[in-house]
């Protein structure tokens, strides 16, 4: 699992996310995480493969007969 170290954090914000995390009851750590993960991965966040579906529906869809290529590949030779 990977680390940081955020230097030079005002004793403002250091209390602030302490209050905060009291207010949720976690940890500063946890808080600070969660905080992180939100930030990258906003909950309202667009997806591309659910808006290319809803495009595609608003104009009727598209039926595709399309089968899987069932046959094993082939191992890669380096000679």
């Amino acid at each position: 699992m990977a680390a940081i170290t955020v230097r030079n954090l005002s004793e403002a914000t250091h209390r602030a996310l302490k209050r905060r995390a009291a207010q949720h009851g976690r940890s500063t750590e946890a808080e600070v995480r969660i905080i992180l993960e939100e930030a990258v991965h906003p909950k309202d966040r667009i997806k591309i493969g659910s808006e290319l579906a809803a495009f595609g529906r608003r104009f009727g869809g598209v039926d595709l007969d399309i089968e899987r290529d069932q046959t094993p590949p082939e191992p890669g030779t380096f000679e």
